[in-house]
């Protein structure tokens, strides 16, 4: 058996290839792909900035689809048994020990170094372990979530974004009350915005562009939107300490990838704020800033996150779930392209075209929302 994927040879190189699909492992799962997402990290692969990624490889991490085979007895993560037909996710990290230091000791399973992740830390020569595709092989193991009730496009119109942007929320300790800046429009940062406010934050002020993303961030509740493409750095905190009683943000939260936006984001948070570096998953290169000005003297707690849990899947699962009318995810989905044309949606989503770009590798089976 064979599906139909788009791999990433190399760097800057992408074919639509044939790709053998191996025989079901004892537990194993193969999911027809529905809907997948164009993600920053795919972008990172595309311009060649994982040194990690082993190409030649297949993206896409995060999709829905219907289960089409499986062998054993499978289990979602509630324990209920998988069943042909289901309508499911899964978590992209695989392999996480749970024995080591950092899984025992720091409880930090993100740096676990037995960590793996479907569509960017395994190459295409094993199987279609990644979602560019008409089906894709999920291993032994692999944390399977069920769907009911929700809608593909509505699962990943939240996507990677919404569970990265938990993790960032989570570990900037939102109070009711507070004053929240997100540094970002993309979907990680309109996520954090959305949650912070969910978190009992009175005042979100959301920086980043094109229009089009701030104002996608309206729609969500955002209080305040500052656009950097028509401020300089300088106004940029000028405004965020007007629309906090002079004294700056009780939290910020950085998702931009941008290493410039650190120092600025440390002066938008207020003395003894809190500020969260969510943005940096590659090495963009250096940036200067003075730690007595903008931390020591500050009183600044200032953390940072790496990758996602199944305890971030999950909780946002039941997010979509809880506020999905409401706030209606599927609508950050700007496109969807077919298996075709990932380059085109790749290109768009690093010239910030759109706000959220979809992949559909199966036509038939689930015609583009």
């Amino acid at each position: 058996m064979t599906t139909t994927a788009m791999v990433l040879v190399a760097p800057g190189r992408l074919e639509l290839r044939e790709v053998a699909v191996p025989s079901l492992e004892e537990g194993a799962v193969l999911l027809r792909v529905l809907l997948t997402e164009v993600c920053g990290t795919d972008v990172h692969l595309l311009h060649g900035r994982l040194p990690e990624a082993p190409y030649p490889l297949i993206p896409g991490h995060f999709a829905v689809g219907k289960v089409e085979a499986l062998r054993g007895s499978p289990t979602y993560t509630d324990g209920c048994p998988v069943r042909v037909g289901d309508l499911a996710t899964f978590l992209d990290v695989y392999g996480t020990c749970g024995r080591c230091w950092y899984c025992e000791v720091a409880h930090a399973t993100t740096r676990c170094p037995n960590r793996k992740v479907y569509g960017i830390t395994f190459g295409a020569e094993l199987a279609p372990l990644g979602a560019w595709s008409e089906v894709i092989y999920l291993k032994p193991g692999t944390r399977l979530l069920r769907l009911d009730g929700i809608s593909p496009a509505r699962y990943i119109g939240g996507g990677c974004g919404l569970a990265t942007a938990l993790h960032a929320v989570d570990r900037a300790r939102v109070r009711l009350g507070d004053s929240v800046v997100v540094q970002g429009s993309g979907p990680v940062g309109l996520n954090a915005a959305l949650l912070a406010s969910l978190s009992g934050a009175t005042m979100v002020v959301l920086v980043g562009a094109p229009a089009m993303r701030l104002e996608a961030g309206r729609k969500m509740g955002v209080d305040a939107t500052i656009n950097v493409e028509t401020t300089t750095s300088d106004e940029r905190v000028s405004m965020v300490k007007e629309l906090t009683d002079g004294r700056g943000a009780d939290v910020v939260i950085e998702a931009t990838g941008v290493p410039a936006a650190i120092p600025e984001g440390m002066a938008m948070a207020r003395d003894a704020g809190t500020y969260v570096v969510a943005g940096q998953y590659t090495d963009a290169g250096d940036v200067a800033f003075n730690p007595h000005v903008l931390l020591n003297k500050k009183h600044l707690d200032m953390r940072a996150t790496w990758g996602i849990d199944l305890g971030h899947l999950h909780r946002a699962l039941r997010i979509v779930r809880r506020h999905g009318d409401t706030y209606r995810w599927e609508e950050l989905i700007s496109r969807t392209y077919p298996l075709s044309e990932a380059r085109a949606a790749l290109e768009d989503v690093a010239a910030g075209r759109l706000v959220k770009a979809a992949i559909q590798p199966n036509p038939a089976a689930y015609p583009p929302p």
